[in-house]
Order: structure tokens, then C-alpha cells, then sequence
């Protein structure tokens, strides 16, 4: 009976743990190890997949815009306007990332982690491949529809002025500034989509909380802000110039540093001693 009494207690105590460990937070090295693999898958696939995927992405992204614009059409010029439009910043990003289109800003982490993890010349090439053809389709995405939201009269008067407005903070900087405001969405971004993996049914409220930072804290994102700043160069308010010289260089190289740098680099190093450990057991010849 004692005997009987024992094997229940320890079978609850097995179940108990069993339950604490699905439950319990990943570690770094869990979370490095998912991302690493999603990025292993990546760096696989077909290049016209990615490229629709990507321009999908670049289409979606709109939303960013649209949607803080009817909201700032409809909203009172107050102190709490802005607090409540970047709200609508976040809905393009949800569509992108719950949807599972290419965005460029989420690969400057995602493909970097197995680079650190196999360091060659192939993997190196594969990164390169994934990051042109992510960002040109991203790219011509932005500018179909930043095209379209001009011109298809989709939208009252109103609303259109509310994206100029919003639109022309992303030429309103030099290069110094708009590189260091891309530094830290990069950094943001990057953050979001290492979170990701441990967030399960709340990972629509870290894209939200993460992205509605970004846009309240007036960053530069190289994908949302392509759709504003192309908005003011096909009404004739911006140059191409001034999109390439004073948006999307500086942009570009602050999100590829922020993302790369500041969080897969430095994420890489906490766990870097697990991976080189695991590394040598599967490099390990069988006995």
C-alpha cells in the first residue's frame, strides 16, 4: 500500500514537471536554436517564392500608412493624436509578420544566426541572395503601392493630406539623424522576432507593442517608410534624390546595423558557447 502510495506521488510529480517544462520560458540557446533553423529554411528557398513573398510584404506594409492616415483624418489636432495614430502603424506589420511574408528588417537577424553558426563563403553568398531579393521586392512593392494610394482616388481629400503630413517626416532629416532613428527600429525589429518564439498566443501583442514603439518614437523603418517617403516623390513633393540620398541609404544602414550588431551578434555571444559545444558532439566521430 505504501509501495502504491509512492508511485502515485511520484507519477504526479513526473506529471508536474512534464507540465512545468512545456510551460516554462525558453532559454537563449532555445531561442537561438529556433530562429537559426527558421533562418536555415530561408536561405533554401526558391528565389521567385521569396520575391513574390517580399512584394506581398512591400504591398501589406501600405497599411502602415493608410491607416494612421484615416485615423489622423478623423482625430483632433491634440498632443494625444499622435499616441493614438502610431497605434495604426502596427496593423501593416501584423498582416506582414502573423502572414508570413518577406520582410527585410526581420532577415537581418533571422539568416545572421546561421551565418555565425557556419561561417563560409556559401552561407555567406546565400545571405546576400536572400537580403537583394527580399528588399527589392519589399522595394517595388512600396512603390506600386505608394503609386496606387496616390492616384486611384481611393481616398478623400483629407486622408491624403494626412499622409503627406505623415509621409514627410521620413525626408524631414539629414543622413545622420534618419541612420541613428534606423539604428533603433533595426534594433527594435530584431528584438521583436527574437522574442517571437517564446511569446506563443501573445505574439500579436509584442508586434503590436513592438512596432507601435517604433512609430511613436518617430524611427525609421526602410520598408514602412519606402511607402511614405515613394508617396511624396509620385505626388511630385519629394525627388528620387532625396528618397535614395535622405531616406533609404542612411535607413538601410542603420536597420541592417541595428538588426545584425545590437541583437543577433550579440544574442549569438551569450549562447556561443552552447552552440560550439553542440557543434563538437555532432562533428564527433561515432564510436
Amino acid at each position: 500500500m505504501v509501495d502504491r502510495d509512492k508511485s502515485k506521488k511520484m507519477a504526479k510529480r513526473d506529471e508536474l514537471e512534464a507540465t512545468v517544462s512545456e510551460i516554462a520560458r525558453p532559454d537563449a540557446y532555445v531561442l537561438h536554436e529556433v530562429i537559426r533553423h527558421n533562418g536555415d529554411a530561408e536561405l533554401r528557398r526558391h528565389g521567385g517564392a521569396l520575391f513574390l513573398s517580399a512584394f506581398a510584404a512591400g504591398l501589406s506594409i501600405a497599411l502602415s500608412l493608410i491607416v494612421p492616415g484615416v485615423l489622423k483624418s478623423h482625430l483632433p489636432e491634440t498632443d494625444w493624436t499622435k499616441v493614438i495614430t502610431s497605434m495604426g502603424y502596427a496593423v501593416g506589420f501584423l498582416v506582414v509578420v502573423l502572414g508570413r511574408q518577406q520582410l527585410f528588417t526581420e532577415n537581418t537577424i533571422t539568416p545572421i544566426l546561421p551565418l555565425l553558426h557556419d561561417r563560409s563563403v556559401k552561407t555567406t553568398w546565400r545571405v546576400i541572395r536572400l537580403w537583394a531579393i527580399v528588399l527589392g521586392g519589399n522595394i517595388l512593392g512600396t512603390l506600386a503601392i505608394a503609386l496606387l494610394i496616390a492616384h486611384a482616388g481611393a481616398f478623400e481629400p483629407s486622408v491624403q493630406k494626412a499622409f503627406a503630413e505623415i509621409s514627410h517626416d521620413a525626408i524631414a532629416h539629414d543622413f545622420a539623424a534618419t541612420f541613428v532613428k534606423a539604428v533603433f527600429a533595426g534594433w527594435m525589429i530584431a528584438l521583436m522576432v527574437w522574442f517571437l518564439p517564446a511569446t506563443g498566443n501573445a505574439a500579436s501583442f509584442i508586434i503590436m507593442l513592438m512596432t507601435w514603439l517604433v512609430s511613436l518614437c518617430g524611427l525609421a523603418h526602410v520598408v514602412a517608410g519606402s511607402v511614405e517617403a515613394f508617396y511624396l516623390v509620385v505626388t511630385g513633393a519629394a525627388s528620387l534624390g532625396e528618397y535614395g540620398g535622405k531616406f533609404f541609404l542612411p535607413t538601410l544602414l542603420g536597420n541592417v546595423f541595428g538588426g545584425t550588431t545590437l541583437v543577433a551578434v550579440l544574442n549569438y555571444g551569450q549562447v556561443a558557447p552552447e552552440v560550439e559545444e553542440t557543434r563538437e558532439i555532432e562533428e564527433a566521430p561515432e564510436a
